[in-house]
């Protein structure tokens, strides 16, 4: 345990001629700035795999309800109805193992004035 190891080595590292990593450009680093209409631009509609989700279907008496859509799974849903009712249903789907388990909440909303 007398031995000291240098972790360190302080002294500058030789080049060899022609392997020199070049100089990035000044112009690289700059970041460009959004511009208005960057802002304007409308959000991106929603996939078609989002827009049936399992929690909307509803089967008849004798019709199972298919199995979920793996891109559905794990995706908090809000009800959207046109019409203000006084309950918002929140509703989530997840799978264990071979078996998929959904969870519908639903809250009391007092609605105030015009829809917004």
């Amino acid at each position: 345990m007398d031995k000291i190891y240098d972790m360190l080595n302080l002294q500058e590292e030789r080049t060899v001629v022609g392997f020199e990593a070049p100089r990035s450009p000044d112009s690289s680093y700059n970041n460009v700035y959004p511009m208005n209409e960057d802002e304007t631009r409308e959000p991106p509609l929603v996939p078609q795999q989002l827009q049936h989700p399992v929690l909307g279907y509803s089967p008849s008496r004798d019709e199972n309800i298919p199995p979920p859509l793996n891109v559905l799974l794990n995706h908090l849903y809000i009800e959207n109805r046109e019409a203000p009712r006084s309950v918002v249903a929140l509703g989530f789907t997840h799978r264990f193992r071979s078996k998929y388990v959904s969870v519908v909440l639903y809250k009391a909303v007092s609605r105030s004035g015009g829809t917004s």
